[in-house]
């Protein structure tokens, strides 16, 4: 088939790729006339494991091709995603200009019948203003012609993309048209060899769903964040009771990690957005409400923490950050526990070395300019130069380097032995025994 997909962020670069992969021939568009000169030599805007050879390798086979041309990249187009940005507007409600300009320009442009795809996340009812405003760009020329809007959310895990959208536990396919329906069921036809993943339901129903599941996986992570800062106050250690409850079929064990919450680009904006539409019909969503409160408080785990141990006024400590994106497999540092815990850290008098395997760069582009032109944020070339000299090693995303640490070079390198555990990845007794403090999310930290 001939797609277009719109928007070569994350996920817009990934759902090209991975259509081209399949056979199809794909044509990404960006207003951004940089990004897609970098995409053209091959040069990614985001880091993805996988994903850049499966790029070079369609483009090279002239599968899948960038322009920053909407009306180049419309010839012979059957389906066109949507997948720009729809970040958070100030009252927590998804903005939609971004959406809105891709619609309104789909209508200048259109010849003849095709699917329109929205494949950001939006708000319940997106598709319907979205086939309002390619029909009135139609009706200003005066011209008729026949097209669908479809809501085809997407369920990617940063770090495990690929995966994801080659092998996905569902596709969602919102649609109250047949003739899309058809089209869309073909092009997911090489998805499906195994078993039927492809549900279909109407298009408030398939928005609703993205909402949905990653509110529903934001309020597990808040749970046993709340379980564990209980157990904390009981002598109770959250990592027995995590098994036990994550051993009944019922809960199980995925997102019931306590840690220093959830960040990304995804949940945090997702759980906003579903409030809001809810205060929009006069409904009171207490639990969402709930879910943002724990996580916006379980980010200052880790600082709290801190001053316990050191005092409220850090000044002439130095401290070792292990991890800056929001999670391990990832650059991304959108909403991450890391930028919370450093502008705490530093506000307090704290001098921070970090390192990341994948972010450092991000991470210069992202975090104020003041942090490093002071030198109360240095980003270090290895994990271990972060810990040179500090009072104590804070770990904040779990990375795999960071899983069996060298405890021998850390008591050498390090000025006090006293990890601050963020993910609880390090046992408790093994740590105390190897001569370090140690303190985890709702351990026995005596």
């Amino acid at each position: 088939m001939n797609l277009t997909v719109i928007g070569t962020g994350y996920v817009g670069l990934v759902t090209g790729t991975c259509f081209a992969e399949m056979g199809n021939n794909v044509v990404c568009v960006d207003v951004d006339k940089s990004k897609v000169a970098d995409l053209k030599r091959g040069k990614l805007p985001i880091y993805e494991p996988g994903l850049d050879p499966l790029v070079l390798r369609n483009a090279e086979q002239e599968r899948l091709r960038f322009t920053s041309s909407l009306a180049e990249g419309m010839a012979k187009t059957e389906i066109f995603f949507i997948a720009v940005g729809t970040p958070p507007g100030e009252d927590g409600s998804a903005d939609l200009k971004y959406v809105q300009a891709v619609a309104r320009e789909i209508g200048q442009l259109l010849q003849g019948y095709a699917v329109i795809v929205d494949k950001s996340t939006v708000p319940v009812g997106t598709a319907e203003l979205v086939r309002k405003t390619i029909q009135d760009e139609l009706d200003k020329r005066a011209v008729e012609i026949s097209f669908d809007v479809v809501s085809n959310p997407e369920f990617l895990k940063e770090g495990a993309a690929i995966e994801d959208f080659m092998k996905p536990d569902r596709v969602v396919i919102g649609s109250d048209s047949d003739k899309a329906r058809e089209l869309m069921r073909q092009l997911y036809a090489p998805f499906n060899r195994n078993r039927e993943r492809t549900l279909f339901m109407g298009v408030r129903d398939a928005e609703m769903t993205k909402y949905a599941a990653n509110s529903m996986l934001a309020t597990k992570i808040s749970f046993i964040n709340e379980i564990a800062n209980l157990c904390g106050k009981l002598g109770v250690d959250v990592e027995n009771v995590r098994k036990g409850i994550g051993s009944d079929s019922r809960i199980g064990m995925s997102f019931i990690y306590p840690g220093c919450g959830y960040g990304g680009s995804c949940f945090p904006k997702d759980v906003q957005a579903l409030i809001r539409m809810a205060d929009e019909v006069d409904f009171e969503a207490g639990l969402l409400k709930a879910v943002e409160a724990r996580n916006n408080r379980q980010k200052g785990w880790i600082a709290a923490q801190v001053k316990r141990r050191f005092g409220n006024d850090l000044s002439g400590k130095t401290f070792g950050l292990w991890g800056l994106a929001f999670k391990p497999g990832t650059d991304d540092m959108r909403e991450a526990p890391a930028t919370v815990l450093l502008e705490e850290l530093l506000a307090a008098g704290a001098r921070v070395l970090a390192y990341d395997p994948v972010a450092m760069e991000t991470a210069r582009k992202e975090l104020p300019d003041a942090w490093f032109a002071s030198d109360a944020l240095v980003l270090t070339a290895h994990q271990y130069d972060a810990l040179q000299g500090v009072d104590a090693m804070l770990l904040v995303t779990e990375w795999k380097p960071f899983r069996n640490p060298d405890l021998d070079a850390m008591k050498r390198l390090m000025k006090q032995n006293v990890i601050i555990d963020g993910r609880n990845q390090y046992d408790p007794q093994l740590i105390r025994e190897a001569g370090f403090e140690y303190t985890g999310v709702g351990r026995r930290n005596d």
